[in-house]
């Protein structure tokens, strides 16, 4: 009975293993669509954003905004991939090169999941959700999430069409 009793555990034990393994880390690759050249039009102006392809460990990318035909803020991009999957790290800076954050600091995300065409990161220290989503060969959509009684709920923050 004992050596049936060991058997079975023996059996069952990389099925309750497997079980509790973590989701796959995710990659750059889960990343890559966002490569390109993008214009989205807003309320407070043009928003400008560009992302290289992935090389090495990372995709590096920016963004200008502007009004009026000026420049109202830079963020500067860097996708970096970790052994736990991607992270995505941001810098904020006002026209002039202003850095908004400490000269140490970024605002960091950490992937949470991915899917065709879809990638979404959380917010280190803020429940705060962003969700990458190429809609379309030539439109690329960020989103907001925040969780609203118990769901997440997404609002498009840029729209972005393809330039060419």
């Amino acid at each position: 009975m004992r050596k049936l009793l060991l058997l079975a555990l023996l059996l069952f034990l990389p099925f309750a293993v497997s079980a509790q393994t973590p989701a796959r880390a995710g990659s750059l690759a889960d990343v890559a669509f966002i490569e390109g050249h993008w214009l989205a039009t807003t309320a407070n102006g043009a928003v400008e954003a560009y992302w290289s392809a992935p090389a090495t460990d990372n995709i590096a990318g920016f963004i200008r905004m502007t009004k009026d035909g000026r420049a109202t803020l830079y963020e500067l991009f860097a996708f970096e991939q970790t052994d736990q999957g991607p992270v995505a790290l941001v810098k904020h800076f006002k026209p002039g090169l202003i850095g908004v954050e400490e000269k140490d600091k970024s605002d960091r995300y950490t992937f949470l999941e991915a899917g065709a065409g879809r990638a979404v990161f959380v917010k280190q220290g803020e429940p705060l959700r962003v969700l990458y989503e190429k809609r379309s060969a030539d439109r690329l959509v960020i989103a907001l999430g925040r969780e609203e009684n118990g769901k997440w709920v997404f609002k498009d923050l840029f729209d972005f069409k393809r330039m060419k």
